[in-house]
Formats: structure tokens, C-alpha cells, sequence
């Protein structure tokens, strides 16, 4: 059925040029990728979901490109899948900024071995193909730079319509006004499917002439966390007036054994090639340490309304284990001469505290590894030329930070490391990491409150465009801790019960830090008090959106007590 609306820009377009062919270099990782240790399904390049099987494709044909100004960086670029294996259909094809090097992937799939072989042989009437092709396309938006009797030119950007009781997972992409052949692509039966919801924004256009404006979005599925069973497709999702009401869907892994995630042995392997090298700052004065450090020497546990403190002994054995935190149970720092000391941690005790998890429903392995600090520092104020210390402002004993390195289970390729940063945190692929040796990365703490990033300099907390903010300073020095090697692995919960034994501080889910509350509008406005007048307003508005971790003084919970223990990151 050839019959579509025609949703498009005409020639002419202002600030948006054709760019065919000055699309991105291919990105790939410093070193190659090794040969894992023998497991099970890991990195075998497919992943049975259940009724479907994929696999990952990373080969792309270019499409069409375009550029918003002078700049070829600025615009984006669409791909068609290529290479794809015998058997296997695409889903939809993929679509990316141009600042950076070609680095994604798009799913294709088949229906699963198995099930083909079972209904093959039973000619199973009730039989309902997983892979069904769609019943025609839709034009979404286009711009026609069409000649005279030339059906090309231009691009057209097409949304798959499915039959009942399917679901488009994508888009194509062609540079003629032909409706694509209905074998391009393949829709997915809706109960093996997951709903998605736009994540990064590839492409924003609104136009001035009253012509059809454009949005590009990269998905993710709505439900994320090692329970979840959503599965990343790699597609992108377009929205303009013509398909304002349309959506995509993401799969849904139905195959319960999760037989792509590495074992233990391949855990290993993936850490000690990957495990990036912290950087602490070169005045940094609050270093971490292993727990069993802090325990060692002299933390202490303390109980509501009772004035007696306990020791804790080297494992946390004796703290209370389970339950929330409920406020009923704090640690402090020891209460004699060797207080100064354990502010100031032991870098050469550090570990790394590692949680495997299976992350985008099987088809990525998370890594996460936390680092422990017996305290925070105080903040220092920026703005313009100036740095006021926030003297106990800021500052808390306990602190956890965390890194994640999110892996394909499809090649056990590093995808992407998430950084947190105090309350919140930023994923960073690894074409904008920094490698120091092999493929293991960078990663930067911040001066004294530890905070995560890819890159050494200056960070604002607060408002980055009047100059004013909380610092946060990262740089490379002579302290550093090569997770590679300092690590320990505390819970893979995947691999079942006594693969990987929990220590018992792991299970304490109170406080690691006493709660001191104190008047932050009194401290604030004695800071304010001491500028000049001209600055006092903006620094005002600036403190009023100040994170509440800044009112006061209060530990943070442990790393299971955390959202994203269970949880995707907070990004």
C-alpha cells in the first residue's frame, strides 16, 4: 500500500545544510579486546531473549547528514545497519551526533532456534511469529530536494506500521520518496516487547517559517535496574507534528537464566582489563581507605539516646545488619588522639568495593566499584576571581562515591563509564574518556568531596553561568589507586547464592556519620556578609538551590542502601 502523508520541509531550509559526506570517523578502544575466559554465553555475539535471539551491530552504511551551521560537528548523521548476519533482521536503523566518532550499535534479531524447530515439526496451528514484516510505512519528516522527475534527493525518515498485536522498535532512513521494500525491517510481537522513553537529545529543530519542526532522541527502556527485563535496541526515536501521538517500543528479555552475563572467572578477566586508575587531587588531605582501616582504628558505633559507643571490629561484625535506616544507629569517627589521622584516610589500604549487576535486562553487565573515604572536606566557594572557604559547611565523616563501567555481554567491549557526583552523577561514553594505559580510563576525584570526572579542571556546583559555585577540582597527581588490582568483588547477586560472600559491613544500613543540623541560612549569610554588596543578590539564589547534604552534617548510608544498588544510575 503505497499511500503515506508527506510531512516535509521543501529546498531551502535556513540553518540546516545537506552534509553527504563528511560523517564521523569510527571510534574503537585504545587496545584490542582480549580472549575472555571460556563461560557460558558471554560475548558469544548473541543473546537469546526467549522466543527471539539477537545480536549486535556495530557496521553502519551512511545515509544522510546534516549540519545546523558552518560547523560539520554541529549536526547529525543517520545510519543503515550493515553486515548483519544470515537470518537475522534489523529493527530499525541508528542515528548520531556528528561531534563525535561513529560509536553505537542497533539490534538485529531472529526468531530463536528452538521455537523455530518446535513449530516447524508440530505445524503448531495457534502458532504466532515472534518477527512479522510491517504492513507498510508512514512518512514521518523529510526534506524534498528533489529535481524534476528525480525520485531522489533529499531524506525521508519512515516509521513502520506493524499488524495488530505488534510493535515498530525503529526507523528508517532513505535519501528517495519511495516507500522502503516491507523486508527492510522486521516488527516484534508486543508481549516480547518493553516500553522505551527518549533519553539524550541527537537533534532539535524549530523553525521560524512556520515549516515542520524536528526531534531526535536516543532510547532506552522505561524500566531499568537488574530486575528489569527491558532491552536497549540501539534505534532512535523522531518526533514532529505528522507522528506526535506515535511511539516505539524497546524488546523484553523473557529468558530467565540471564546466560550472557559472565561468570565469575570472566568478572575478573573484564576488571583487569577495564578498571580505570583514580586520580586524587594533589592537595587533596581527606584520602581514602579500606573499611577494615577505618574499623581498625578505632571507628566507633553509637546508638540513639544512649551515650555509650561501641568499637566495631575489623569485618563490621558487629554491626546491626538489615532493616532501613532508620536513624536508630550512626558511626563516628574514634574519639581520642587518633581522630586527626583517620579524617585523613590511608591511601595504601584503598580498595575498591565491587557490585556486578546485569544491567538493560541481560544484554550489558554493570560493574560498579565504590570507594570509601572516612571523611568529606568542607566546600570552597567560586565566584568570578574569588574563593571563600564554607568552613564546615559541606563537610560530613563517611563518604561513598562510586563509579560504573557498563559492558556489552554481546563482545565484552567497555561501553560507557557512569561518574557520581554527590547527589547525582553523569554517564561518559568511551569516546570522551581518557585512556593511561590499555583500555583502562581516567577518572578524576574531586578536592575533598570526591566527586567523579573524565576530565581534570574545575566544576561548578551551582551556576556555571555566572561563575558561582561550590568547587570541585580534579586533577592528576601522585595519589592515585589502580582499581585494576586494588579491588575487592562484594556482591553478584546473579551468580546465586555463595558465589561471592557479602561482608557484614556491607548489610549495616544505617549512617556512616553522625547528624550535626545546623542554621545553614546563619552560615550562608555570614559568608554573604563578608563580599562585596554587588555580588550578594546572585549569590542568594545561588545558596537557595544549594543540595540539602549542604544544611548540615550527615554521614551517607551504605552502598546497599543506595537506589542504584537495585537500581539503574540516577541519569
Amino acid at each position: 500500500m503505497n499511500v503515506y502523508k508527506l510531512c516535509y520541509w521543501k529546498r531551502g531550509v535556513h540553518s540546516l545544510h545537506s552534509h553527504p559526506h563528511s560523517h564521523s570517523p569510527s571510534f574503537s578502544l585504545p587496545a584490542p579486546i582480549p580472549q575472555w575466559p571460556q563461560g557460558q554465553g558471554f560475548a558469544t555475539g548473541k543473546i537469546n531473549l526467549g522466543e527471539i535471539e539477537v545480536c549486535q551491530v556495530t557496521n553502519f552504511e551512511f545515509i544522510w547528514g546534516c549540519k545546523l551551521t558552518s560547523d560539520s560537528k554541529s549536526g547529525i548523521s543517520f545510519y543503515k545497519p550493515c553486515i548483519v548476519p544470515n537470518g537475522y533482521f534489523i529493527l530499525g536503523y541508528y542515528c548520531q551526533s556528528n561531534r563525535k566518532p561513529i560509536r553505537g550499535f542497533v539490534l538485529a534479531a531472529r526468531e530463536a532456534v528452538t521455537r523455530r524447530k518446535e513449530d516447524s515439526c508440530s505445524n503448531n496451528p495457534d502458532y504466532i511469529p515472534a518477527l512479522i514484516k510491517p504492513l507498510s510505512y508512514s512518512l514521518v519528516w523529510c526534506i524534498d530536494e528533489r529535481r524534476e522527475d528525480d525520485l531522489n534527493g533529499g531524506v525521508y525518515i519512515w516509521l513502520p506500521q506493524p499488524p495488530d498485536g505488534y510493535k515498530s522498535l525503529g526507523y528508517i532512513v532513505t535519501n528517495k520518496l519511495e516507500m522502503p521494500n516491507i523486508e527492510e525491517v522486521r516488527c516484534v510481537r508486543a508481549d516480547l516487547t518493553d516500553n522505551c522513553e527518549t533519553h539524550h537529545q541527537i537533534l532539535k529543530i524549530v523553525p521560524t517559517n512556520l515549516q515542520l519542526p524536528l526531534e531526535v532522541w536516543s532510547t532506552r527502556p522505561c524500566l531499568r535496574g537488574m530486575y528489569e527485563k527491558g532491552v536497549a535496541v540501539g534505534t532512535f526515536f523522531c518526533r514532529s507534528d505528522c507522528n506526535s501521538g506515535e511511539t516505539i517500543a524497546c524488546l523484553r528479555n523473557l529468558n530467565f537464566n540471564l546466560h550472557a552475563m559472565p561468570d565469575l572467572s570472566q568478572v575478573h578477566a573484564l576488571i583487569k582489563q577495564y578498571g580505570p586508575t583514580v586520580f586524587f587531587h594533589p592537595s587533596e588531605v581527606y584520602m581514602p581507605s579500606s573499611v577494615s582501616w577505618f574499623f581498625q582504628n578505632g571507628a566507633l558505633l553509637y546508638r540513639k539516646n544512649d551515650s555509650h559507643s561501641e568499637h566495631i571490629d575489623n569485618e563490621g561484625s558487629n554491626l546491626p545488619s538489615g532493616e532501613t535506616n532508620d536513624g536508630e544507629y550512626w558511626i563516628d569517627l574514634p574519639n581520642d588522639a587518633r581522630r586527626e589521622t583517620v579524617m585523613r584516610g590511608n591511601l595504601a589500604s584503598a580498595k575498591l568495593y565491587v557490585h556486578v549487576k546485569p544491567a538493560l535486562g541481560g544484554t550489558f553487565t554493570d560493574i560498579v566499584m565504590w570507594v570509601f573515604c572516612p571523611f568529606n572536606g568542607p566546600g570552597i566557594l567560586k565566584f568570578e576571581f574569588m574563593n571563600v572557604s564554607l568552613g564546615k559547611i559541606g563537610q560530613h565523616v563517611g563518604d561513598w562515591e562510586h563509579f560504573t563501567l557498563r559492558i556489552s555481554n554481546f563482545t565484552g567491549e567497555l561501553w560507557s563509564i557512569y561518574l557520581s557526583q554527590h547527589s547525582g552523577g553523569r554517564w561518559v561514553e568511551a569516546t570522551d574518556l581518557e585512556f593511561i594505559e590499555g583500555n583502562k580510563a581516567i577518572i578524576y576525584s574531586s578536592k575533598y568531596g570526591h566527586a567523579c570526572f573524565h576530565h581534570p579542571g574545575t566544576y561548578l556546583q551551582g551556576s556555571s553561568k555566572i561563575g558561582i559555585g561550590i568547587r570541585n577540582d580534579a586533577a592528576q597527581s601522585d595519589y592515585y589507586v589502580e582499581s585494576n588490582n586494588q579491588y575487592v568483588i562484594v556482591a553478584a547477586e546473579y551468580l546465586g547464592d555463595g558465589a561471592v560472600t557479602e561482608p557484614d559491613w556491607l548489610q549495616y544500613m544505617r549512617e556512616w556519620g553522625p547528624k550535626i543540623t545546623y542554621n545553614s541560612k546563619i552560615e550562608l549569610d555570614k559568608i554573604i556578609n563578608r563580599l562585596p554588596s554587588k555580588y550578594r543578590n546572585s549569590l542568594k539564589n545561588v545558596f537557595a538551590k544549594f543540595p540539602n547534604e549542604l544544611s548540615g552534617e550527615e554521614g551517607p548510608t551504605g552502598p546497599k542502601e543506595k537506589n542504584n544498588w537495585i537500581g539503574d544510575e540516577r541519569c
